[in-house]
Order: structure tokens, then sequence, then C-alpha cells
């Protein structure tokens, strides 16, 4: 597994909060899971900044919900 820098880490930290406050009472331990999950992969394909994770995160998201988008 790569080493994610911090400012990565911080980056998915605060994506993660954003996208899960979407969620009714920021979302159960299952799905806040999932969103980080697709966080981590997009991370370590080197996909680290606010945006690029926004997106995967707002992508995970749809999926969870069932929205296509």
């Amino acid at each position: 597994m790569t080493e994610l820098s911090e400012r990565t880490k911080a980056n998915m930290d605060v994506v993660l909060e954003e996208t899960c406050r979407q969620l009714p009472h920021g979302g159960d331990h299952a799905s806040r899971r999932f969103i980080a999950q697709r966080l981590i992969e997009a991370a370590q394909s080197g996909h680290s900044t606010l945006g690029e994770l926004g997106i995967v995160a707002r992508h995970a998201l749809a999926e969870l919900t069932g929205k296509s988008g």
C-alpha cells in the first residue's frame, strides 16, 4: 500500500466529513466506510486534491443513495 501524505489525508478527512453531512445523522458506519474506501482508492491512484476527492465522494454518495449523475 502506498503511504499517503499528511495533506492528502487531511483532504480526505475534510471531503468525507462534508459529504457525510448530506446523509441523515452524518451517515452510518457502513456508509462512511464505503465513501472512505472510495477516497482511499482515489488517493492511492494519485487523486489527492480537494476537488478530485470531492468528485469521487459525490459519486460514491450518489451510488449509496441510488441517484445517478
